[in-house]
């Protein structure tokens, strides 16, 4: 694997993941955001990986900031704050699946806003609470828009309902965002909540035709997934495997088909990089790059969910 002559800068939440067992009521502090859980992975897969994100001094921001640290991932500038943590209390059931209830404030210092505009990064990635919980998700826009001339960029909607409101009130912002991707990575559930009423694959297959990203790619749980392009489509089945729980498991899927896609010289900051996803998704049937890309991803997804809370693979884990 060739790592990226930038870093990739991952722009939004840190927070920790509060994991309640559903047999015993116990509960265990994990750090987690579906953002640094993606700069988590790219760092565990050895891609330098900057994160503009919102953690406190306090004790689960220590956890936060070091769980990062040990995996590669800097914070930028202005990612370390005087006020508390945010925290994502997560029910298991019986199956491992999890149900969040949110403690979160999300926004970025002035001094963080000012980091995403230093250096240009290899590629961008957002999406989640960020992209779309005020006041920080007129920041996140902003960077996506300034970024997107620069280097390639990719999306992971990771709605939460319970923070927000009606779904038509983010519709027009969450379009916005996948129109200026070259990846989007979205959930059967993020697009059911989002259009309902509405066939998740017909929403994703509306995406990959529209003028906006390269490739979709809708997962679907222990269904795995399918990636869409203006061309066609493909599925990508999903390893079965014991599961501790599913929390991660979305992240771990988009850090190794972004690590996949920047180690082909698909995806980055250097001139062609756009062009050549373009020409790679330009045909009925994708490459053997972007399906080992896709391939990949499933097996981290599943490797994430045979441990307890985000814990991505490393690289050797995944035999590389």
């Amino acid at each position: 694997m060739t790592s990226s002559p930038a870093p990739a800068l991952v722009v939004g939440e840190a927070l920790t993941d509060l994991l309640v067992d559903p047999a015993t009521g116990v509960r265990r502090a994990l750090p987690g955001g579906s953002p640094a859980n993606v700069a988590l992975g790219l760092g565990r897969l050895g891609h330098p990986v900057r994160l503009a994100t919102r953690v406190g001094r306090d004790v689960f921001g220590g956890q936060v900031r070091s769980h990062l640290r040990d995996s590669g991932v800097l914070l930028t500038p202005g990612s370390v704050t005087g006020t508390p943590t945010s925290t994502a209390t997560a029910t298991l059931d019986a199956s491992g699946a999890a149900t969040y209830t949110f403690d979160i404030a999300w926004s970025l210092t002035r001094e963080a806003v000012s980091s995403l505009r230093t250096g240009s990064p290899a590629h961008l990635h957002t999406g989640s609470v960020a992209a779309v919980l005020p006041p920080g998700a007129e920041t996140v826009l902003a960077a996506v828009r300034w970024t997107a001339p620069r280097a390639t960029v990719s999306y992971d909607p990771n709605l939460r309902p319970d923070l927000l409101g009606p779904p038509e009130e983010h519709r027009e912002r969450v379009e916005t965002l996948v129109a200026a991707s070259d990846v989007v990575k979205a959930s059967d559930e993020d697009l059911a909540w989002l259009h309902p009423g509405v066939d998740p694959e017909k929403t994703a297959r509306r995406w990959a035709e529209g003028r906006g990203p390269s490739l979709v790619v809708l997962t679907r749980g222990a269904h795995g997934a399918r990636a869409w392009w203006r061309a066609g489509s493909h599925p990508v089945p999903a390893p079965r495997v014991p599961v501790a729980d599913t929390v991660g498991a979305g992240d771990a899927f988009t850090a190794a088909l972004l690590s996949a896609l920047l180690g082909a010289g698909l995806l980055g900051g250097t001139p062609g990089c756009r062009t050549r996803l373009r020409a790679a998704t330009a045909h009925d049937r994708l490459p053997p790059v972007v399906v080992g890309a896709l391939d990949l991803a499933a097996r981290a997804a599943a490797l994430t969910c045979t441990r307890p809370g985000a814990d991505p693979p490393t690289g050797e884990e995944l035999g590389l």
